[in-house]
């Protein structure tokens, strides 16, 4: 379940494998690659921070510091000559534009391996942060400094170009957001339309239960996540939400086909798409060579909707939460989709907020419609907890966790991030 850590991190055009001419059988080849079907058995989950110095975290992080702090785990795209190595319990560590470091953990077929195996690589890296005076940050949304970007590759160079021409949004999306993601089987094929539509659903009831990012650039703002509104306003043909249709699968290849480049692999360090042309486009001849399944793929890996297929379906829509507060939301959804019955009633208890992605960034659980419906997708998720493989005290710690989310104990913690070598509160402990 790890996320694609070579050609989009490192700037490999990679092989180049058949060329596309028709669009038909492009948005056949995306369906085929983005929904592989099977009974739904693995997890995975890819954690993002802000990155901080502990002394005083509104300073500018520096590459340097970074790369000495990650050695031999530190992405190429960070430091060419690095051996990439994973930690100890297989997260790949990757860095996105502006610093943030993130974890992508290899798919595990139990919940309680995953949640062990993640927990002991947060705690490598937390270690290896604070070695050097850094400390992970506890929001999606960098609260202290203004957008900056570390990595200069060719892909950050295009995306950036390309965004700036909407807004002020994508780099603030680029540099300073940081987000929890959740990596679930897409399922059998008889079940995909009502998976999809699920995980849709849950969308603004969970940005709105775990919403952590009312602050950017040392202000406080009107949203309880702004991360979400900058995601949702970086680029809306690559970023709002998919629609939801009995053939998911034909919906998604069409909006990958119709969503405009934004960056063209080519030899030499500029990548910049020509603005408004689409995958299709180019299919029909709108760039010099044609392009192939390779193009096509590295295209797919530059949407950024609140679920992303990928061979798996990949849930981005949740703030970054603190190193020992992940649990929760990561447990809520897997025990959702793990259960067909609770699968089946998602649409019906969010059945009064659907859709209302931007209401649940801006208003969070002080919206009366969303508490009633974080309230009523708590409470199925708790009853299909033993559906899982979690020893009972620890479901009884899961259950706790989310009840406080709804009383609103803990959804807006302290900014500042804890000083190195103070412990993370994990689930796993009893409070």
């Amino acid at each position: 379940m790890a996320s694609l850590t070579t050609l989009s991190e490192a700037g490999d055009a990679g092989p180049c494998p058949a060329n596309l001419r028709d669009r038909a059988a492009a948005e056949a080849y995306v369906a085929s690659v983005c929904f592989k079907h099977g009974p739904p058995r693995l997890v995975g989950v890819e954690l993002e921070w802000t990155v901080h110095h502990a002394d005083d975290p509104a300073r500018p992080l520096d590459a340097e510091t970074l790369t000495r702090a990650l050695g031999h785990h530190a992405p190429p795209s960070l430091a060419p000559d690095s051996r990439h190595l994973p930690l100890a319990h297989g997260s790949l560590v990757t860095v996105e534009p502006g610093g943030q470091v993130e974890i992508s953990t290899p798919p595990h077929s139990s919940l309680t391996e995953l949640l062990a195996a993640t927990s002991a690589d947060i705690a490598a890296l937390t270690e290896l942060l604070a070695a050097h005076g850094l400390v992970m940050g506890i929001r999606g949304c960098d609260p202290y400094r203004p957008p900056r970007r570390l990595l200069r590759i060719p892909r950050y160079d295009a995306m950036e170009s390309a965004f700036q021409r909407i807004g002020p949004d994508g780099i603030a999306m680029m540099c300073s957001t940081a987000g929890l993601q959740v990596c679930l089987d897409v399922g059998e094929r008889a079940r995909l339309a009502d998976r999809w539509a699920a995980l849709h659903a849950l969308g603004p009831v969970l940005i709105a239960l775990f919403a952590n990012s009312a602050e950017q650039y040392g202000n406080g703002t009107a949203w309880a996540s702004a991360r979400t509104r900058v995601l949702l306003g970086t680029d809306p043909p690559r970023t709002l939400p998919s629609e939801v249709t009995d053939d998911p699968a034909g919906s998604w290849a069409r909006r990958v086909l119709d969503t405009p480049l934004v960056c063209v692999r080519r030899p030499g360090g500029c990548w910049n798409a020509p603005p408004g042309v689409t995958f299709a486009d180019w299919i029909a001849g709108a760039l010099p060579r044609p392009p192939t399944t390779d193009d096509l793929d590295y295209h797919v890996s530059t949407m950024f909707t609140p679920v992303r297929p990928r061979g798996y379906l990949e849930v981005r829509y949740l703030d970054a939460q603190p190193p020992g507060e992940w649990v929760a939301p990561v447990v809520l959804l897997v025990s959702l989709l793990g259960s067909v019955h609770a699968v089946g009633r998602v649409r019906e208890v969010t059945e009064p907020v659907l859709g209302r992605w931007l209401e649940a960034a801006r208003l969070g659980l002080t919206d009366p419609c969303l508490a009633r419906a974080a309230r009523d997708v708590v409470d199925l998720g708790c009853g299909v907890l033993d559906g899982t493989d979690l020893p009972g005290d620890l479901r009884a710690v899961v259950a706790e966790a989310l009840q406080r989310r709804l009383a609103g104990d803990g959804r807006h913690p302290p900014s500042r991030p804890a000083p190195p070598g103070t412990p993370p509160r994990r689930l796993s402990e009893r409070r």
